[in-house]
């Protein structure tokens, strides 16, 4: 669509009002945006690098390259990371399967500790949001031999495989039980035969799996006899049922145990079983097993112990605990309190030889390193001062030093610092002092080198390998050169970061794109990108992608696009920003969202306040419908896309972390959810949802339009059959979608100075 112009042409509006798609092209000069060019063609594709791994001697790292000579397949490549040398350790050739043409195509590789054995995942499928099932295939480096792990089972039904420590034997799980295969006798063995459908070992039910990512259900002891794993007994869980009408003459159901906000949870516990077969050892928590959550289990630095997480209901007391392997006997190590909510910590460092623990925690007011000794007799502060520790990103013991990311004076960047571990000292910003934007580091385990990822908002990403301590380049990995020109090419001006005064002192971050030929002495609409909860940070300026694109694409048409981060959403700006809208989800949020609007219009004179929208997905679209219900006088337009419109409806682990049970707060349900405020629609309202939707349920979508038909409310809805939270299955799909959100937006939200 031409951009240029500050109207759209006669004809092009009366194809808007009459329902008809603009013509979506692309000039030839590649300086505008449309929707087919951005989400249906390849102008935007990005380099890849990956999947890589550091190996065990932390100065060379694995990765998979295209086959030499344009044949099928990839070859197994190792570089040295001083030299930049190349190996390849396994051609394509070596791993085409017994009565196959072509090599087997990798969707992901591990390699055992020894690095004698690979293990390469194959025709994987997808379970819920990712490709958790598959085949495995080993390969032995010295006889050779690829073969099948699990041949006996159906196709693309392994889940997890991963080796043993010692290389000898795999385990996987296969319809909720866990096997143990023998590489050299291919000889397989059950460890538990009371998996079923409502009782699942080694993996995870839907709601653990979307809200604490447990899929990977278990874990091999250091001395590879024995296996740690969770359980989910799922009898008593209410069960959720989706309908497919398009796929077959008549309708098809899914069914899943799925617990809504004070609704009954499965029952977790952690068990011990010896590889060689035997009796589970279950540990002996206290507590309803129904009414805790253990998001993280694995092995203590040694075969005799278990540590894991054990969270209470409401989710603000974690005890971290020790298990005995050959009891199941619990030791409390470590509480920690918070009077919202705790965020689990993702993994488990120990350090001295075992005898402490390194943890995150809010304890002080910030996110700060811990060391916790294994008796829980010290607990020390490894990070003094007023800043957030984001993520960790490597410990290095032997030096006294931590690699944490963080961005102590901007809560928009990320960066990496290095930080005396006992708490002295000014943490050293890794990297030269000019850089901005979002820095990821994967560092090497002698913590010499890292895989450097960096961007911009507006700057597609790079990939680079660094020299640690100074962050020096030793050579780029994934430049993304042509990307970086095709997007510079562009009719744009770059994305602007500000804050905005709304009241009472408070600061939000905020973003925005100008029009390539902004006026300042006319007025443009305002259309506000949100999402605005504490599972997500959109004022970061990291890639956006193809969303940034078509953001981009809607100021070349004359649309100025902004984005605010409200109180509760995740930002490095302390524990009160963060915890401060506990139990009042949807309401201090839309509240900070409708003064930063207000502010955005006093302060910026070229925002014609007639032409205000919203727009938002999952939780932004949430946001977005109480942005219109709860201020209808200045927002005129909203587009929300996959919402929850009913608190009470969404699951119980997400609702309940941030809002306590519905039985004990209500109101706040009630106040916190768009639904309640419906009947104060003025505006133009385009609702969008995937009846597929396993996340955010379509029922969410029908109870709206219900409410909103009661109330007399003119809206306009899509359904999209079949599709999930995401709304990309399907061929066309993400194409659709977006010329309708663009066709709507530029029919009640006219773009254009005026």
């Amino acid at each position: 669509m031409p951009s240029a112009h500050r109207f759209l042409p006669l004809a092009a509006t009366l194809a808007l009002v009459a329902g008809c798609s603009v013509p979506q092209t692309s000039p030839a000069d590649g300086t505008l945006l449309s929707v087919d060019r951005i989400f249906a063609s390849r102008d935007f594709a990005a380099e890849r690098f990956g999947p890589a791994r550091w190996m065990a001697d932390g100065d060379s790292y694995t990765t998979v390259e295209p086959t030499a000579g344009g044949g099928a397949g990839l070859d197994l490549v190792l570089y040295r990371a001083d030299s930049g040398a190349r190996e390849v350790l396994v051609d394509a050739g070596r791993l085409v399967p017994p009565d196959a043409s072509a090599p087997l195509a990798i969707d992901d590789y591990a390699w055992s500790p020894d690095r004698k054995v690979l293990i390469v995942m194959t025709n994987s499928r997808r379970v819920w949001r990712q490709n958790t099932r598959g085949d495995f295939w080993t390969y032995d480096m010295a006889s050779g031999r690829l073969r099948q792990l699990g041949a006996r089972f159906e196709a693309s039904t392994l889940m997890f495989a991963k080796l043993s420590p010692d290389g000898r034997k795999a385990a996987y799980v296969v319809k909720n039980n866990i096997y143990v295969e023998d590489l050299a006798e291919s000889t397989i063995r059950a460890l538990t035969t009371d998996g079923t459908d409502d009782v699942i070992n080694g993996t995870s039910d839907w709601v653990n799996e979307e809200e604490f990512g447990i899929r990977d259900g278990f874990r091999w002891s250091p001395d590879s006899r024995l296996i740690a794993y969770w359980q989910f007994d799922t009898h008593g869980v209410p069960v959720f049922t989706m309908i497919n009408n398009t796929d077959e003459l008549y309708p098809k159901t899914t069914s899943f145990k799925h617990p809504k906000a004070g609704q009954p949870n499965s029952a977790v516990r952690v068990g011990v079983v010896p590889a060689a077969g035997g009796p589970t050892i279950w540990m002996q928590t206290a507590g309803d097993p129904h009414d805790i959550y253990i998001p993280l289990i694995d092995w203590a630095d040694n075969a005799e112990d278990v540590i894991f997480q054990q969270l209470n209901r409401l989710q603000n007391t974690n005890e971290v605990q020790l298990g005995s392997a050959a009891t199941g006997q619990v030791r409390t190590i470590f509480v920690d309190k918070d009077e919202a909510w705790l965020d689990d910590m993702a993994s488990y460092v120990w350090l001295a030889g075992g005898k402490g623990l390194f943890w995150l925690s809010e304890r002080d007011g910030w996110r700060h390193a811990y060391y916790v000794s294994r008796d829980g007799s010290e607990v020390r502060l490894m990070t003094p001062g007023d800043y957030d520790v984001i993520s960790v990103d490597a410990i290095d013991e032997k030096s006294g030093v931590l690699y944490v990311t963080a961005s102590p004076d901007n809560a928009t960047t990320r960066f990496q610092y290095r930080v005396l571990m006992d708490g002295t000292g000014t943490p050293e910003r890794v990297g030269p002092a000019t850089q901005t934007g979002v820095h990821r580091y994967d560092v090497s385990p002698t913590a010499r080198w890292a895989f450097h990822t960096f961007s911009t908002l507006d700057t597609p990403p790079q990939v680079e390998l660094v020299r640690l301590p100074s962050g020096e380049t030793v050579r780029p990995l994934a430049a993304n050169t042509a990307l970086r020109a095709t997007v510079e090419a562009l009719s744009r001006k770059r994305v602007e970061y500000t804050t905005l005064d709304i009241g009472d002192d408070v600061q939000v971050d905020s973003w925005r794109i100008l029009p390539p030929n902004f006026d300042p002495t006319k007025k443009y609409p305002l259309l506000v990108y949100v999402y605005g909860e504490p599972a997500g940070q959109t004022v970061q300026d990291s890639w956006g992608g193809n969303r940034y694109l078509w953001h981009l694409m809607l100021a070349q048409q004359g649309y100025i696009v902004a984005s605010f981060d409200n109180h509760g959403t995740p930002a490095p700006r302390g524990r009160a920003w963060r915890k401060s809208v506990y139990r009042q989800i949807g309401i201090l949020a839309s509240a900070d969202q409708a003064a930063a609007v207000s502010a955005a219009i006093a302060a910026w004179p070229y925002v014609d306040a007639d032409r205000v929208g919203s727009w938002g997905w999952s939780g932004g679209g949430q946001m977005t419908l109480n942005a219109l219900f709860r201020y209808p006088e200045l927002y005129k337009t909203g587009v929300a896309v996959s919402f929850v419109s009913d608190q009470r409806v969404y699951d119980s682990i997400y609702q309940e972390r941030f809002m306590g049970l519905p039985q004990d707060n209500a109101e706040g349900y009630k106040n916190g959810s768009p639904i309640t405020f419906a009947k104060n629609l003025k505006g133009n309202l385009l609702i969008v949802h995937g009846t597929g939707d396993d996340n955010v349920h379509y029922q969410s979508f029908e109870m709206l339009v219900n409410e909103l038909i009661a109330n007399d409310k003119q809206f306009t809805m899509m359904s999209y059959p079949n599709r999930s939270h995401g709304i990309s299955e399907g061929p066309g799909t993400t194409p659709h979608l977006y010329t309708l959100l663009t066709n709507y937006l530029n029919t009640h939200l006219p773009p254009g100075g005026r």
